[in-house]
């Protein structure tokens, strides 16, 4: 079982850079976060709109922002363990903690600190009675680098930017890999989306790569132990049958707060208490930061979610010490700079 300094659970802004000061103490990190790429909210809601409150930047996109902050922690090498949902966080008698995720994963740490935002994000599902069965075989949230589309007649169900954008990425696969049939499923021809991906699936509509079937999904159809169809109405109150062999919904990602409910931790109005000065929760060991907490003063904001992750790595690592560090800057140290990678430059 992999053994490690630190945990975080989020991969957003503030969990990456609570990596990087996490490395400036030279603590060894494993990062868990259920989305299968790191940004958390940022990447997800405001991956290409502007941001204008990160110190000494004028404006940059959610992405850009991930960018630099996964450029920054690189000297730390951090371990990544994405699309996996933290499921237990437990103390040991030997001290430490054992987290283990829904996908079967097990980390041992000396100290866990929860970035989780909001949530952990998860695809919103579509609620079809017996759909659920088919929930990672004919039903997919998220689709795997190795999934078979080529010959199957694939249904993309949501009207915004993610249906979209897969509704098109089907049609203009390759050749070998496309399927025979894609069909964007929603229940009225009004689509969310940038002009230049409405512009793209406009053309492969009037191309007949892309078909569109308008109604409000009511029902599956199942043959033989299979999901064969999914069951509309159309927005004149016509029954329609759509054929399928594989269903993929892309109605967004909600927030859920999960399983850190269930860890003895102080919550208020499902916020994780903390003490302001180290961002300890009420289980020694355990601290959190960014929007899953709360305090005194507290701002819902970037800015402070990097200041939570300076004192929060300064509050983990004394107390793992057991006793007071010194302040040390980077612009001076020679320790901080060999663990940066920038000595002697």
């Amino acid at each position: 079982m992999p053994c490690t300094d630190a945990i975080v659970i989020g991969a957003g802004p503030v969990g990456l850079f609570q990596v990087f000061q996490l490395g400036l103490q030279g603590l060894r990190v494993h990062v868990i976060d259920a989305l299968p790429h790191p940004g958390g909210q940022c990447a997800e809601l405001y991956g290409d709109k502007p941001l204008y409150d990160i110190p000494g930047i004028k404006a940059c996109t959610g992405h850009e922002l991930v960018q630099r902050l996964r450029a920054q922690i690189e000297p730390f090498a951090p371990t990544f363990h994405l699309g996996e949902q933290v499921s237990t966080l437990q103390a040991q008698p030997e001290g430490g903690f054992l987290v283990g995720t829904a996908q079967g994963t097990q980390l041992q740490a000396r100290t866990v600190f929860i970035a989780s935002g909001v949530g952990a994000f998860v695809p919103r599902t579509l609620k079809l009675p017996g759909l659920e069965a088919y929930e990672g075989g004919q039903l997919r949230y998220r689709l795997d680098e190795g999934t078979h589309l080529a010959g199957q007649r694939v249904v993309v169900h949501g009207g915004d930017e993610p249906a979209v954008q897969q509704a098109i990425a089907c049609a203009t696969a390759p050749e070998a890999l496309r399927p025979a049939r894609t069909t964007l499923q929603h229940r009225r021809d009004v689509f969310d989306a940038p002009p230049a991906l409405l512009g793209q699936l406009q053309a492969l509509r009037a191309a007949g790569r892309i078909e569109v079937a308008i109604g409000v999904a009511s029902g599956i159809v199942e043959e033989q132990g299979r999901l064969a169809a999914l069951e509309l109405t159309t927005p004149e109150g016509t029954p329609l049958r759509l054929p399928l062999d594989l269903l993929l919904v892309r109605l967004g990602l909600v927030p859920r707060l999960g399983p850190i409910a269930e860890w003895g931790l102080q919550l208020e109005r499902k916020q994780l208490v903390v003490d302001p000065a180290t961002l300890a929760t009420s289980t020694p060991g355990i601290h959190a930061v960014g929007d899953a907490i709360t305090y005194p003063g507290k701002r819902k904001l970037i800015l402070s979610g990097f200041h939570e992750a300076t004192l929060a790595a300064f509050g983990a690592a004394e107390w793992l010490a057991g006793h007071k560090l010194p302040l040390e800057y980077t612009t001076s140290s020679e320790r901080l700079q060999k663990l940066l990678g920038v000595a002697g430059n």
